[in-house]
């Protein structure tokens, strides 16, 4: 059995790993972004306390950067194939790699779009962009504006490869979780 595959998408600053882990608190299986331990290697490497700007255009070599992001998220989709799960939650999915890649004016080859085709997630969660809980910290490299232009990026490149998008609301993160639980199991 495979389980329903659903990202949680969205631009920085958008609440969706505090509802990742409340999803995670109830027991459902929820797979982490995988950049914060790259952006954390990259910073060691290099030396530096911070990154200012996103790392995918302050690495060293941002194609190499994002051929290793893309490797780990395509491990991340077939790390669960033929799981006893009935639902996984993906905190970003392999089409966000293109989008920000899309939004910080970066090239890539047929090799990032065909891994798009190929794994299919089955549901997209979008996080709007919500000023109020926007922060810039060691994680979060955008300003509120590029967190617009990164939202609107997402948006294209998933739709761009036919997914619908379904908006998770503002609200407590106890809100957000519950729509997102019933948009899985309509009543």
């Amino acid at each position: 059995m495979n389980p329903k595959k659903i990202v949680i998408t969205g631009g920085p600053s958008t609440g969706k790993t505090s509802v990742i882990e409340s999803l995670e608190k109830m027991g459902f299986t929820c797979l982490h972004e995988v950049i914060r331990s790259m952006t954390l290697a990259e910073k060691e490497q290099a030396g530096l306390e911070s990154f200012v700007i996103n790392p995918i255009i302050s690495v060293e070599d941002p194609i190499q950067f994002n051929t290793q992001l893309l490797q780990q998220r395509i491990a991340q989709y077939q790390s669960v194939t033929g799981s006893n799960k009935d639902i996984v939650f993906f905190d970003r999915g392999i089409p966000d790699v293109l989008a920000y890649m899309d939004c910080f004016g970066q090239d890539y080859d047929e090799t990032f779009t065909e891994a798009c085709k190929m794994f299919r997630y089955d549901m997209v969660l979008i996080m709007p962009p919500w000023p109020e809980i926007h922060v810039v910290d060691s994680a979060r490299f955008e300003s509120y504006e590029e967190s617009l232009s990164v939202h609107e990026c997402l948006q294209n490149t998933y739709r761009h490869f036919g997914y619908t998008l379904h908006s998770v609301p503002k609200g407590s993160v106890e809100e957000r979780r519950n729509h997102i639980l019933n948009l899985l199991n309509p009543e």
